[in-house]
């Protein structure tokens, strides 16, 4: 029998670059968001560092966007209206309605106020007056301060805390990495199952099944 001589393993160029550039692409995206991860940590750590600083910031105006988020602030709540009663919880994490509304401030200015909780969500009888709390996040309308002495019989609402400030950077990165691992490993398997294929082929020999 005559052995015969069988080719070097090529490696198909296409199909290798698309795979080399998508595990790139995925690598890149996992250490962004490692970067995104420090940059999310730093940040609430300025959260913390701005609610240890107890002395309030008095009128602020602007509606309360100069105001770091987190600090304690007081402002002269003038002509609540647009009142909302949201989903909330007190500060024993009873579930409820949070008491939303909307002042003008010193500036003519407005901002939002979380006045209080209640079970009711009637809105309170309440005309104005100061409003002293933190100033917290809340979607994309700006900031609100979450009263800290709540108004018209209310109750305190649950005390904003910087610790809940999404940060799944962490999770998302190793996502990325364990896909780009996974197409650089299902990519290597393929190549050895066409080598495989081919040095049969080149032997005559029917390729293996499975």
């Amino acid at each position: 029998m005559t052995a015969q001589m069988t080719e070097p393993r090529a490696i198909p160029i296409l199909p290798s670059l698309l795979v080399a550039a998508a595990v790139a692409v995925m690598l890149a995206l996992g250490v962004w968001q490692i970067e995104r991860l420090h940059w999310k940590e730093g940040m609430i750590a300025q959260f913390y560092a701005a609610e240890r600083d107890i002395t309030p910031v008095i009128d602020p105006g602007h509606s309360l966007r100069n105001v770091p988020l987190y600090r304690h602030a007081s402002i002269d709540c003038r002509d609540p209206r647009d009142w909302q009663a949201i989903a909330g919880r007190n500060v024993m994490d009873d579930a409820g309605f949070a008491h939303v509304a909307r002042c003008t401030l010193a500036d003519g200015t407005h901002a939002r106020v979380v006045a209080g909780w209640s079970t009711d969500p009637a809105t309170p009888n309440w005309a104005g007056g100061r409003i002293a709390g933190i100033v917290a996040p809340a979607g994309a309308q700006g900031p609100w301060i979450v009263s800290a002495s709540p108004v018209a019989g209310l109750v305190a609402n649950a005390v904003p805390d910087p610790n809940d400030t999404p940060n799944n950077h962490l999770f998302y990165a190793i996502q990325w990495f364990i896909f780009a691992g996974a197409a650089a490993v299902i990519y290597a398997l393929a190549l050895r199952r066409r080598w495989r294929d081919a040095g049969a082929v080149a032997l005559d020999v029917p390729p293996p099944q499975g």
